[in-house]
């Protein structure tokens, strides 16, 4: 018999979004699958839609508590050899958990294997396919924050529940780092497996947790101070660009945004740890009269 998958369906006010969620996760051509949503104190309608899923998915309610309490709720009342994550506001395809449970077959030491991902807008809209995630040893590559290593956020791992049960979960302190987090720790241990296909579409929208670039900063900080305190990889990782590919990536978020006293703020800081850079950010400001231009192109034919 193939081994039991656990589907963990975390959900917090995704009303509009988390029944095709589910029906992802019950569309999938893997016959040996258990889906379970965790329904972290919604206040909009969410569990009224669950509600005809409850013959065939285990719904869980409990006091808002944050993602990873959710998620690791979800763990610890399902029985799957591996465990599946998939946010609320995500769909998966479905051969996604047949090819994830194939890779693992094939090289069974691997501590987690992820998907390609195919970006869509808030009403579904495919945007861009991503197929650059990594394997093997990846540790190095997530500290240098340097390109895409781990694709899919929480919605494109599985990983054994033997590993997810060594590493101790997701830390319950974190919320925007702690998919970073866990796969860091995972893949310091354990190599990791990617299935070149798109199997997972990952939902843009302004309510995504990843846009609160500041909660983000604060909690990127923490990880990478418990990661490089707890690494035993010395040599490996030069701490110094590490941080200046890490504000880099910040100061770029903040950019977008508009924050650009916080822009100058991390680029001064990604400079001082890594000043190789300092051409990428003399172009900034290029990139902004360029935007500014084409925000007034676009008024002027409206």
């Amino acid at each position: 018999m193939k081994p039991l998958v656990s589907a963990i369906i975390p959900n917090y006010n995704y009303a509009r979004y988390v029944g095709e969620a589910v029906e992802s996760a019950l569309s999938q051509t893997y016959p040996n699958i258990e889906v379970i949503v965790v329904d972290d104190g919604s206040k909009d309608n969410s569990l009224k839609v669950l509600e005809k899923y409850r013959d065939r998915v285990k719904i869980i309610e409990q006091v808002n508590s944050g993602v990873c309490v959710a998620r690791n709720r979800g763990v610890a009342e399902s029985a799957g050899e591996y465990i599946a994550f998939l946010d609320a506001d995500d769909v998966w395809l479905p051969a996604k958990i047949e090819r994830q449970v194939e890779k693992f077959a094939s090289e069974d030491v691997l501590g987690l294997v992820h998907v390609g991902v195919t970006d869509i807008d808030a009403l579904g809209k495919e945007l861009a396919t991503h197929l650059d995630g990594m394997e093997g040893d990846v540790a190095s590559e997530l500290m240098m924050f340097e390109s895409a290593v781990i694709l899919g956020g929480g919605s494109g791992v599985m990983i054994p529940r033997k590993v997810f049960d060594k590493v101790g979960g997701f830390d319950d302190s974190l919320s925007t780092s702690a998919d970073w987090d866990i796969y860091f720790r995972i893949s310091s241990s354990f190599p990791v497996g990617f299935v070149d296909e798109p199997l997972l579409k990952y939902r843009l929208h302004g309510s995504n947790m990843h846009s609160n670039i500041k909660r983000m900063e604060h909690e990127m900080l923490f990880a990478y101070r418990k990661g490089f305190a707890a690494s035993e990889r010395d040599g490996k990782v030069d701490e110094g660009k590490a941080y200046g590919g890490l504000f880099r990536v910040l100061a770029g978020s903040y950019f977008r945004a508009g924050k650009y006293g916080d822009f100058l703020r991390t680029a001064v800081k990604s400079v001082w740890y890594r000043p190789a850079g300092i051409g990428y950010f003399a172009a900034f400001p290029l990139r902004r009269l360029r935007k500014q231009q084409m925000n007034a192109d676009q008024r002027g034919s409206v």
